[in-house]
């Protein structure tokens, strides 16, 4: 007789399994989660670094310090007031800096957009559902930043 877990972990389990083998997310690792701020840091970095390398380098991500902390509130910020739809859809600016955080379906022939539509990265790693906890006015943390894509195909 198989045994089903019926717990919270057993939960974050099965919806990481469903959303890297049916949604096509890569696995994230819970270490790279900055509880802080609710998000995926390295994949964030990643994304930024691959898409609009001027804008990472400016905004110093992989290095701790003012700059990317200041960046990082910046962002939860603009995903309080605005919500996380709206912040995807129209991006961020920050000082000098405007970035785009998702790219739609690119039109057939447009090399650049394709190419940045390739690199939007989608992750899910258990173990942080928690945090949802301590943001109660972002109801959707523990589906996108704990558990699923970080930054996910909207079109």
């Amino acid at each position: 007789m198989t045994t089903s877990d019926t717990s919270e972990k057993g939960l974050e389990a099965l919806i990481v399994e469903s959303l890297v083998n049916e949604a096509g997310c890569q696995e994230g690792k819970s270490e790279d989660y900055d509880r802080d701020h609710a998000v995926d840091l390295a994949k964030l970095t990643a994304y930024l670094k691959a898409t609009q390398p001027k804008a990472a380098q400016a905004l110093a991500l992989d290095q701790e310090g003012p700059k990317r902390t200041q960046f990082l509130h910046r962002l939860q910020g603009e995903i309080a007031k605005r919500g996380i739809i709206d912040v995807l859809r129209h991006g961020v600016k920050h000082g000098p800096v405007s970035l785009d955080l998702f790219y739609g379906t690119p039109t057939p022939g447009n090399v650049k957009a394709a190419e940045r539509y390739a690199a939007q990265i989608s992750s899910a790693s258990s173990g942080n559902c928690a945090t949802a906890r301590t943001r109660p006015n972002w109801p959707w943390i523990c589906v996108s930043s704990s558990t699923a894509c970080r930054w996910p195909p909207l079109s």
